[in-house]
């Protein structure tokens, strides 16, 4: 059977001779470039032999990825032109450019006619060429990108808020792929509505029961009608398992007028479904053909799956099962060294995959949209998405809000038959009302029932937004989801273990940050992983099951560290989990321990944070993760005891004296079982240099874009990797690929060097294929002192027709499918029950009093100030059990009150909040009654300075805007929540 060689938006494809007349090959070979504006460079005419010839995706500046720091990325005008034919085999009514992503702005020229601009810097644009392309002989195209970071809309010159220094790294020219498609006069559109007007293929399922497996598949599809006559027939559905094989077909007649454009619609039943889930990247194949007189005319392949998911009572529910989001706020370029974006298909599922081995669920893109391999790669990965349009720091209005709108429009569009994408972003600050209801009004009318919520970073108080959540915060609610949309900003190298192994960083070494301490941005990787315990802990405390209102997660910024802003020491973000390389730090494994579950993690995680070489004598704090009840050390078979409890994941055992042999750790759950054990051993002298290299589970292939990853570790005699060697490793290799190599804490990042140092032990470097050079590739590494190693592989021939061709490296990437489809959880345990409050009065401001429990994080009772006034108290519904009051301070991130608490006027607490990212649970003695009166005892104090500031030099908010600074008896609070353990 004939491979169908389409996929909505222009998935690759094969290449293909059979009758089917739709047919898409890669655009990405031939092109020349030349940095510099130059006149008439759009003529067919013009002599570009002494232009450079490079393969896309292709950035001009891609060398300068983590060797600049993003606000000196060069820009400027780069010209980019291809010179084709058109095969002959076929159709040639229809030929349309799809470019995924062109940065910032670009004018189009072919034969030297100007056919089209693109300048939004992000979202995937078409381009019908069939009236100007010629259908035999050369044609050229020509493209004039410029990537300035003030770039000015031609017809409006307006700036586009997002093409911003601090956030969106400048790969500059054309960095994403771009394809080629020939099609008949009457065909599917394609979803590229920049240029195209067109909105192609929307599938989506309605009354799924995940129980009985089933659901009502629909398909719409927007078809034009270019030919001179009615085209009539069948609209003929096909839907394909994983495995290719057909499992159910349905059709409808259709008929379409000469000249007409119009959506065809077909339904059908779909039984034994399988479902996409977290870490379960279920994906079918939906085949649309257009059937006339027996003939397919058309047909496209949407690649797709099904999940069920809803939004409510502040959480997330995914096939029917709460799921606390847990995950990265990652830079939407989501670059590498020397490469910036324009990396291999299976590179992308790489990076996201760790991700889902991390444990995440959720990765949200940061301020711009994610190109489409990403967002293809999260739908194998089996890892959601919260997809943006484009935004830089706050709302706007004028034609910035009307390219904002377009964006979201555009990439709705482009992505709504993505199963992966979970939440649509409509920004990265709150917007207005008005501006959301626009935005729910463009979901509504392009993907009404894709099962996606849309909303904006913060929306505390909107009545519109389907979710919200703060930057830095913890947010709860009974309503929409609240989940963090990027927690913790601490920034530390991969190379720093500790004060006690080389090269002996001290916790917090570092510059000052616009004025600023900025120790959080200078860790070491001991307390960098233990930060990731200590502030997800204060998530985890108010999870699902926590009561009425919940937090429903966060994400961490970020996932890998980032060629954009940067406060720490080097010139690039370092707040990743893993390195730019995608080498764990040991905050990543921190993360797998305590996100190994829907809610509740998997008791047995269990982590060692650090290694066990060092000098003798040396004694130090050794730090454990796990999700068990108690740890116990052992220190070559002899118990240290228990550990140190705290922020529920953390177990410290003080001072702990090394010696050479085996660190162990082992948890247990509350009466005494065996969890789990972990051992990290002391490796000898280093010994000998281990090369390991990955590509593509689906082969290598000479594209011009598809890579190699060569892992390097120095190791002892025993094979065991030396977590301390720093060796500088020298590289020699032959054959068809080219040198990219990776990074390193040193002079320019060791950026594109052949040598460079392993840090921990191990490193990792690059290589990119070189477009129709295929053959045998040779590596070898070697170390002053040590063994040297060497590998080989083959690259792969590719399939080229006239300049075009099959890109194979996209083609067989495979699902992961490690978690299992997820159906067959526990459901959601209740740890504790919210008491209705029935009345409250309060010391002062008695119409301000139902603040403090509205479900409002943006509104707050306050006294007058004087502390006789400073007490508020609230009615049960009822007599009740009360074990725990979860209290939103205002200043809570600053300021800590003494307080005293009042259960039917006797005293259960009496003592001083801490500063907290949100709420501060005062545990009490279960004591019962109806009446809890909240008391200031004496003035608050600044307990933890509020320095760290944002991009402008803004202070981040810390509750509601007020100066309590000088109210001596002044009593805020936001939200109050009175518990019941269960």
């Amino acid at each position: 059977m004939i491979k169908l060689c389409i996929t909505i938006g222009a998935l690759l494809c094969g290449l293909v001779t059979s009758a089917q007349p739709r047919q898409t090959y890669s655009f990405n070979a031939g092109w020349k470039i030349h940095k510099g504006d130059v006149q008439e460079a759009q003529q067919p005419s013009f002599d570009d032999k002494e232009w450079r010839t490079v393969t896309l995706p292709y950035a001009w500046n891609e060398d300068e990825a983590f060797a600049k720091p993003i606000h000196e990325h060069s820009t400027g005008v780069v010209w980019y032109r291809k010179t084709f034919v058109l095969p002959d085999d076929v159709p040639q009514e229809k030929v349309f450019l799809e470019f995924e992503g062109v940065r910032f702005g670009a004018e189009f020229y072919l034969n030297g006619t100007w056919i089209g601009r693109h300048e939004n810097g992000v979202m995937a644009a078409g381009l019908d060429i069939s009236q100007h392309v010629l259908k035999k002989g050369e044609n050229i195209l020509a493209i004039r990108t410029d990537n300035d970071w003030r770039y000015r809309e031609k017809a409006t010159n307006s700036i586009f808020q997002w093409n911003d220094k601090n956030f969106n790294a400048n790969y500059g020219g054309i960095p994403k792929n771009v394809w080629i498609h020939f099609a008949g006069g009457t065909y599917q559109t394609l979803p590229l509505y920049s240029n195209l007007g067109t909105t192609g293929v929307y599938v989506y399922a309605q009354n799924i029961d995940i129980s009985k497996k089933r659901l009502d598949l629909h398909v719409e599809s927007e078809v034009k009608n270019e030919t001179s006559t009615t085209s009539k027939g069948q609209f003929l559905v096909e839907v394909r398992d994983l495995e290719g094989t057909l499992v159910h077909t349905f059709e409808t007649p259709f008929s379409l007028a000469a000249g007409a454009i119009g959506t065809i619609r077909g339904q059908s039943k779909l039984e034994n479904v399988n479902f996409w889930n977290w870490g379960y990247g279920y994906l079918y194949t939906v085949t649309t053909k257009l059937v006339v007189d027996g003939k397919t005319i058309d047909a496209v392949d949407t690649r797709t799956g099904f999940r069920k998911t809803a939004f409510r009572d502040g959480m997330v529910f995914i096939n029917d099962r709460v799921l606390m989001m847990k995950g990265y706020a990652q830079r939407t370029s989501n670059e590498w060294p020397a490469v910036g974006l324009s990396v291999a298909p299976w590179v992308s599922d790489y990076s996201n995959k760790i991700m889902v081995e991390s444990n995440a669920n959720l990765v949200r893109w940061m301020h711009v949209a994610p190109w489409r391999q990403d967002v293809e790669s999260c739908d194998r990965v089996g890892l959601m998405q919260m997809l943006p349009a484009g935004d830089a720091e706050r709302d706007v209005d004028g034609r910035r809000w009307e390219q904002r709108t377009e964006l979201m429009r555009d990439a709705i569009i482009y992505y709504r038959n993505n199963p992966s994408v979970i939440f649509w972003e409509s920004g990265n600050e709150s917007i207005s009302e008005e501006h959301m209801a626009e935005m729910i009004a463009i979901r509504d009318q392009f993907d009404p029932h894709g099962g996606r919520a849309i909303g904006s970073r913060e929306m505390l108080d909107s009545k519109l937004a389907e979710y919200g959540g703060e930057m830095l915060y913890i947010n709860k609610s009974a309503r929409h989801p609240m989940i963090a949309t990027e927690y913790m900003r601490d920034e530390g190298l991969r190379k720093y273990w500790d004060e006690y192994t080389y090269p002996f960083h001290k916790e917090g070494e570092g510059p000052l940050y616009k004025g600023n301490d900025a120790s959080a941005y200078n860790r070491n990787q001991d307390q960098h992983a233990m930060e990731t315990v200590r502030r997800w802990w204060e998530y985890w405390k108010v999870r699902p099951g926590t009561g009425r209102r919940v937090s429903s997660g966060g994400v961490n910024i970020i996932f890998s560290d980032s060629n954009t802003h940067y406060r720490g020491k080097e010139n690039y973000r370092r707040s990743g989990e893993v390195d730019a390389m995608r080498i764990p730090k040991d905050g990543y494994y921190a993360h797998q321990v305590m996100w190994d579950g829907w809610v509740d993690p998997d008791p047995t995680g269990l982590h060692i944070i650090g290694h066990w070489n060092y000098a003798p004598h040396t004694k130090k704090d050794i730090h454990v993760v796990s999700a068990g009840e108690k740890v116990e050390l052992f220190v070559n078979g002899q118990s240290q005891g228990f550990g140190d409890r705290s922020y529920q994941f953390l177990f410290t055992f003080p001072q702990i004296t090394f010696a050479k042999g085996e660190l162990k750790a082992r948890s247990y759950d509350g009466n005494g079982k065996v969890l789990n054990e972990k051992v990290i051993q002391t490796a000898g002298e280093p010994y000998r240099v281990k090369l390991n290299y990955q590509h593509g589970n689906n082969g290598l292939y000479a594209d011009g874009n598809d890579m190699v990853l060569v892992d390097v570790e120095v190791l002892d005699k025993e094979g065991r990797r030396c977590p301390t060697a720093t060796h500088m490793i020298d590289f020699r290799w032959d054959g068809p690929m080219e040198w990219r190599g990776g990074i390193a804490q040193g002079p320019n990042n060791y950026i594109l060097s052949e040598s460079l140092p392993v840090e921990g032990g191990v490193n990792r470097v690059l290589l990119r294929t070189r477009y129709g050079k295929s053959g045998k590739m040779n590596i070898k590494a070697q170390a002053n002192g040590l063994l040297p190693d060497s590998l080989s592989w083959e690259v792969s021939p590719i399939s080229e027709k006239n300049g075009l061709f099959v890109k194979h490296a996209g083609i067989g990437l495979p699902a992961n499918m490690d978690r299992g489809n997820g159906l067959h959880g526990e459901p959601l345990k209740q740890q504790r029950i919210t008491l209705p409050i029935q009345k409250v009065r309060a010391g002062a401001n008695q119409e301000m009093a139902k603040a403090s429990y509205d479900d409002n994080e943006l509104t707050d009772w306050v006294n007058d100030g004087t502390l006789q006034n400073a007490w508020i108290e609230y009615t049960l519904d009822k007599k009740s059990d009360i074990d725990e009051i979860d209290l939103k301070l205002n200043n809570f991130r600053s300021r800590s009150y003494p307080l005293q608490v009042f259960v039917d006027d006797k005293l259960v607490f009496d003592g001083k909040t801490k500063t907290t990212l949100g709420y501060y649970t005062l545990e009490i003695p279960r004591t019962q009654g109806r009446r809890v009166k909240i008391q200031l005892k004496g003035s608050s104090v600044i307990a933890a300075e509020n320095q760290h500031a944002e991009i402008g030099g803004k202070k981040l908010d810390d509750g509601v805007a007020r100066d309590d600074s000088g109210a001596k008896g002044r009593l805020s609070i936001i939200e109050i929540d009175i518990h019941k353990k269960l």
